[in-house]
């Protein structure tokens, strides 16, 4: 699996789209932008999976979900998750337009779309509602903000947790084969295999 990558928005978030068996794409993460990018390229997005919903990743997700796009995440909307006030506070202008959750991932550990199959994991310690998106079949993993190339995800923000966060990171990332491949929610991707040798946080 080679998913095509968008990067877009303040921070430079990730956004990923999967090739369905019926001819549409899965996204994973909306990063503001996503929606017209894949519009220019004429791709119909069904499923949109979250990561997490800290504002940087859903910005575009009321637009894909309007335009047919079922949204899937560990938990229900809310502002709460989206870091909003927390931003506002900070004097950074944000404002997500509210979407629905058509599908709450809380308790399940199985994905199942058109020809694509993913093992979920939540993994909370940068965000309360985070979780792992593991197609086993192509050795990948969408990790969103849980871990990146040679660091971790914040945890100095609302709901954030140092211990959690490398304890989750320990059982269920760094358990998988050496060879799996972790698109993050910022900057390249990385391996299991290299995030367990060299990464810092990690050792």
């Amino acid at each position: 699996m080679n998913p095509l990558l968008y990067t877009g928005g303040f921070v430079q978030t990730n956004g990923y789209t999967i090739p369905l068996a019926d001819g549409t794409v899965c996204v994973v993460d909306a990063p503001d932008g996503i929606f017209s990018w894949l519009a220019a390229r004429e791709l119909r997005a069904s499923h949109l999976l979250l990561t997490h919903q800290h504002y940087d990743h859903v910005e575009d997700a009321a637009a894909l979900q309007r335009a047919g796009a079922r949204v899937h995440a560990w938990s229900p909307y809310s502002k709460l998750l989206t870091l909003e006030e927390f931003g506002r506070s900070w004097g950074m202008p944000i404002e997500v337009e509210p979407f629905v959750v058509d599908d709450v991932l809380d308790g399940r550990d199985m994905l199942e779309l058109p020809g694509a199959t993913f093992a979920l994991a939540h993994v909370p310690g940068h965000a309360l509602d985070a979780v792992n998106f593991h197609c086993a079949r192509e050795s990948v993993v969408f990790c969103g903000d849980t871990v990146f190339a040679g660091s971790i995800g914040r945890t100095d923000l609302p709901g954030g947790n140092h211990d959690l966060l490398i304890t989750g990171i320990s059982r269920h990332v760094l358990t998988l084969p050496p060879e799996t491949r972790l698109f993050p929610g910022h900057g390249p991707d990385t391996t299991v295999q290299r995030e367990a040798k060299s990464n810092p946080y990690l050792g």
